[in-house]
């Protein structure tokens, strides 16, 4: 379990209580063995002086170890320690708790630092740990006679700290009480400041929670001046924002609900999991759908295949996308959606449906009028055919003007003839009546079907048709009768205005997954400024010449709609006076594996 504020305050107290209650003792222990062992070390030096200049006055000889031994033994009684004196060369003359016969093993003191210090100082000390004794000794040494240079030898005095160590463990019994004394006060104390802090916190913490649940019209109304009284104030600001805020949010809220109410065209709103998010009244009733759909999948309100693609593809795509899909029902309705991501919302689609269902019809009536208009062509288009072929056979008394007169009452039903089907293929293309039959097709036997087609013709003009494939060409995944169609119609355009000695090609490769098929010859050229318009309908860069051959301005339209509806696109390049290139590109039937 997680502690609370007051929980936190205590333990927080607690700890800084023990950390000085420890930094103190940690200073007065060491302070209080500084000055006893301080205190010890002066009377000790003194001590040492005294015995220091009793060995000057023994004038003994500087090999008299049984002499020295006699002088230490007596020595310490009067200093109350251990006394060792040691020759300048550090060798032991004599020791008062050794005999003299053991003095001639025992290790040269010159390297002690003590004795080192007193040699070249006048007077030297140190603390060291016996491991012997098992506790501190305390060594202060003087050098005799105490104006010589360099000294005759150095008396040294030891003496145990024991005294020093017991009155450092009773400091630290009364230390360890007293602060366990403090301890237990303190701890109270910081139980109770814990508690009275704690005390404004868990008022602004209930405000909170009730804020949390809803409840804007709670209020702290601290008057404290400390954090928490702050915390408490800036409680009642956040609720008096939010209580600001939520009502302005409810007016947008309800003028957006106006507007989308208002709207004749369809609004629909999806998250990212496809769940209907909003559905304004115009689009269900349009689609005859239930008030209740919020938070329903889409595809339980609506199932339709070409709806899901559209908002699919919207999803995937970066820009807006657009097309148009047909409800079929009790109340058949056509509609053109724009579908686009919501801006920060990961996934989430906007979708408005405009009706268009008059306008199409509309746009079907005058395609059927075209469309019939061009059917009650053909019946004259037949009779002035046969009027020709009559007149040819009549008319024997003036067999050139005959002839003549022949030739352009026949030259101009074909031209009828063709304009009827082009425009009856273009208004089947247009319309939603015609779906290409999309399966994997070689090209290769396709291009040789058409430019044999026009290989008589070719050979007529002296021009010289070509197709230049690539081998293992991939399959494309395409209409056959559509794309006989559309290479007919760019090979019939160059065998048409090329001129003799020109060449015709008909070229493919691969451009990643799709196939880029391109008609090339070398006629006379376009130029720039009518390449843009090549595709409309009824366009020619040169009427007069055009109709001349025969052509009625919508082979290229036708082309174009039909590659389109193949999934593929077109364009044209071409130089004046090198040639002109034709190309279009299919989908491959499957993807070349990188």
């Amino acid at each position: 379990m997680r502690p609370g504020i007051r929980g936190k305050l205590f333990l927080v107290s607690l700890g800084l209580i023990v950390v000085c209650v420890a930094v103190a003792f940690l200073f007065l222990e060491n302070a209080f063995d500084r000055f006893l062992t301080q205190r010890e070390a002066e009377h000790l030096q003194i001590r040492a002086a005294g015995a220091a200049r009793a060995a000057t006055h023994a004038g003994l000889p500087d090999g008299d170890r049984a002499g020295w031994d006699a002088l230490a033994d007596g020595l310490a009684g009067t200093a109350e320690a251990r006394v060792t004196i040691v020759g300048r060369d550090g060798s032991v003359w004599g020791d008062s708790e050794l005999p003299p016969e053991q003095l001639a093993r025992v290790e040269n003191h010159g390297t002690r630092v003590e004795v080192r210090d007193a040699l070249e100082r006048g007077h030297g000390s140190a603390t060291r740990h016996s491991t012997t004794l098992g506790h501190r000794m305390m060594y202060v040494a003087a050098p005799f006679p105490a104006d010589a240079a360099p000294p005759v030898g150095v008396v040294r005095l030891a003496v145990p700290l024991t005294a020093v160590d017991d009155a450092l463990a009773r400091m630290r019994w009364l230390l360890a009480l007293g602060a366990l004394l403090a301890l237990v006060v303190a701890v109270a104390l910081s139980g109770l400041a814990a508690h009275w802090a704690g005390r404004n916190v868990r008022s602004a913490t209930a405000v909170a929670r009730k804020l949390a649940a809803g409840d804007l019209s709670v209020r702290t109304r601290s008057t404290e001046q400390d954090e928490v009284g702050e915390l408490a104030r800036a409680l009642d600001g956040l609720a008096e924002s939010l209580s600001t805020t939520l009502g302005t949010l409810r007016s947008e809220r309800d003028l957006l609900q106006g507007v989308l109410q208002g709207m004749t065209e369809g609004v629909l709103l999806i998250d990212a999991h496809g769940r209907i998010v909003l559905l304004n009244a115009a689009l269900r009733q349009s689609l005859l759908l239930d008030a209740d759909l919020a938070g329903k999948l889409l595809l339980e309100a609506l199932r339709h295949a070409e709806l899901r693609e559209l908002l699919e593809a919207a999803r995937r795509s970066p820009t807006p996308t657009a097309g148009e899909i047909e409800v079929e029902g009790l109340k058949p309705r056509r509609f053109l959606v724009h579908a686009s991501r919501v801006p920060g919302e990961a996934g989430g689609l906007l979708a408005v449906f405009v009706d268009v269902t008059d306008l199409r019809r509309l746009e079907t009536i005058r395609k059927d009028f075209v469309a019939n208009v061009s059917h009650e062509l053909r019946t004259p288009v037949a009779a002035v055919r046969s009027a020709a072929e009559t007149l040819r056979g009549a008319l024997e008394r003036d067999p050139a003007a005959a002839g003549r007169f022949t030739d352009i009452i026949e030259r101009n039903a074909e031209r009828l003839q063709r304009l009827v089907e082009d425009l009856l293929d273009l208004s089947r293309i247009e319309s939603r009546e015609y779906r290409p039959s999309l399966e994997p097709l070689d090209i290769v036997p396709v291009v040789q079907h058409v430019l044999g087609l026009h290989r008589e013709r070719a050979e007529a003009k002296r021009l010289r048709l070509e197709a230049e494939l690539p081998a293992a060409l991939p399959a494309a995944r395409a209409d056959r009768r559509a794309l006989e169609q559309v290479l007919s119609n760019l090979v019939d355009n160059a065998v048409k205005y090329c001129p003799a000695g020109a060449a015709v090609a008909v070229r493919a490769a691969v451009e990643g997954d799709r196939l880029r098929l391109a008609v090339e010859d070398t006629g006379p050229g376009i130029e720039a400024q009518h390449l843009p318009r090549l595709f409309e309908r009824f366009y020619r860069v040169d009427t007069g010449r055009s109709r001349e051959l025969g052509g009625t301005g919508l082979g290229l339209s036708i082309v174009k709609h039909l590659v389109e509806a193949m999934g593929g696109t077109v364009g044209v390049d071409s130089t004046p006076g090198k040639g002109t290139t034709f190309r279009f590109t299919l989908p491959l039937a499957r993807p070349i594996p990188s």
